[in-house]
């Protein structure tokens, strides 16, 4: 006989947990099912680790700057193996915290790989079975991978194996310059490794701003990364020495120490669901769902990166909290997907909400565009990060023919993405830069540069 319960769900990472401790918030009773470790890929293979390692980046690039400070220090050396185990324990620190708030919660945790049945009804791989009035899939990700570049954790990497590296390469060729990629060549770069990207389409960071892309790449070029795009992989070729060289464009290659595959990730939805379940999959393979989270099987929904939805975490909490609501009949407000906040933790750092300059006009917007920078930043002066920029979009009124709703907000420098709360809610809630231009901002902060653009939009700017 299955056990009962208000809600089950499939999967312990961001979208799993956040569903399973918002529901018992709510007074439910529920099961959460996990294969591996509460926190899913990103806390154990994913988003914390990897900006651990970024964190390590920065910090010995701090240190081979510190003179300009009048700092004197000898030229810093690298023991990756250290930060390794740093990152474990922040990682198994957060992991502690979620088991420990899952048995407070009431929250029960079953180990296991789940399939979903027919009426729903959850089989494990322990042999137990549960049945919930609703069930939750958020079975999340894994790495793709490319004919001919399967991992082997010696010479060719997915972010898995990456991450599991106590030494750094001494020359790398990331294939992909999406946000992931630029991330591992951001840190490699700083940590002494020659690194390639190769990049299929015609930009790095597609999706981001061009102005954005610009800043990233002169300051990748400035710390000896070389970019190719609009290149396909053609394969690689070890040559028994402990290094490959890898073939691309019109007969190129470049031979490096390890490759990085990072093409982006497939939805795990292997043995997720059975044969008679209901619950259809799109053409990608992903859960097909509507704006509610809804999948085709009734009282079934389905959070995170099993959707094809933005593959982030803080995504999969919105998802999250929008099924449950769903499910408790609470006037849930589908997620407004166009308008989510992007961060991309490299150095220079990324963040953006909203449209940038290219799509709005694509969308035939009358827009008036307004970027400001960094190198006119007090604080950004004090740190020595004065490259970047912050480029602000909105639509002209047509009443007035002045700046009117925010559109969207693109930034690239310094601490972006612990800048972009304020950006994400003034293009979220649709205001106009009259509105924001009232927002005080603290002085002197990397803020400011946003609270200027604004108010230039006014006609009435401080600065320039």
């Amino acid at each position: 006989m299955a056990e009962h319960f208000d809600l089950v769900i499939i999967g312990g990472g961001p979208g799993g947990y956040a569903a399973a401790f918002y529901a018992s918030a709510a007074g439910l009773s529920v099961a959460l099912v996990e294969r591996d470790k509460l926190g899913g890929t990103c806390l154990h293979r994913g988003c914390i680790p990897a900006k651990e390692f970024l964190e390590t980046a920065a910090v010995f690039r701090n240190v081979r700057h510190a003179a300009e400070f009048g700092v004197q220090t000898s030229e810093p050396t690298i023991d990756f193996s250290v930060s390794q185990a740093r990152k474990q324990k922040v990682v198994n620190l957060l992991w502690q915290g979620l088991q420990g708030l899952a048995k407070r919660r009431k929250v029960t945790v079953v180990a296991g790989t789940a399939t979903l049945h027919h009426g729903n009804l959850v089989r494990v791989s322990d042999g137990s079975e549960l049945k919930g009035t609703d069930v939750i899939l958020a079975a999340g990700s894994v790495p793709r991978t490319l004919p001919g570049f399967e991992p082997d954790g010696q010479l060719v990497f997915t972010s898995d194996e990456f991450l599991d590296l106590t030494v750094m390469p001494t020359s790398a060729v990331v294939i992909g310059g999406g946000a992931i990629g630029c991330e591992f060549a951001s840190v490699m770069a700083d940590l002494g490794t020659k690194v390639t990207i190769l990049e299929a389409l015609p930009k790095i960071l597609p999706g981001c701003d061009s102005d954005c892309v610009s800043v990233v790449q002169r300051s990748f070029a400035k710390r000896g990364i070389e970019i190719r795009t609009a290149v396909a992989v053609t394969g690689h070729a070890p040559n028994g020495k402990g290094q490959t060289t890898v073939h691309f464009g019109e007969g190129e290659s470049v031979t490096v120490d390890a490759v990085v595959v990072s093409v982006g990730r497939r939805p795990r939805t292997e043995d997720l669901i059975a044969d008679g379940a209901g619950v259809a999959l799109n053409d990608r393979g992903f859960v097909a769902v509507d704006a509610y989270m809804r999948t085709s099987a009734p009282n079934v929904y389905a959070v995170g990166d099993v959707v094809p939805t933005a593959q982030l975490a803080h995504i999969g909490y919105a998802e999250a909290i929008l099924a449950v609501k769903t499910i408790l009949g609470e006037g849930a407000i589908p997620i407004a997907y166009d308008r989510v906040p992007w961060c991309i933790y490299s150095h220079p750092e990324v963040a953006f909400a909203g449209m940038n300059e290219e799509q709005a006009r694509a969308a035939g917007l009358d827009i008036v565009v307004e970027k400001h920078r960094y190198a006119a930043n007090g604080r950004a002066q004090i740190l020595g990060e004065t490259d970047g920029l912050v480029k602000i979009i909105a639509e002209r009124d047509a009443r007035t023919g002045r700046a009117g709703r925010i559109v969207g907000v693109h930034m690239v420098g310094p601490w972006v993405t612990e800048q972009l709360g304020q950006a994400y809610l003034s293009v979220n809630w649709e205001a106009t830069v009259d509105e924001v231009a009232q927002f005080i901002q603290p002085h002197p902060s990397l803020s400011e540069t946003f609270g200027e653009a604004v108010l230039a939009l006014t006609g009435r700017g401080l600065n320039g």
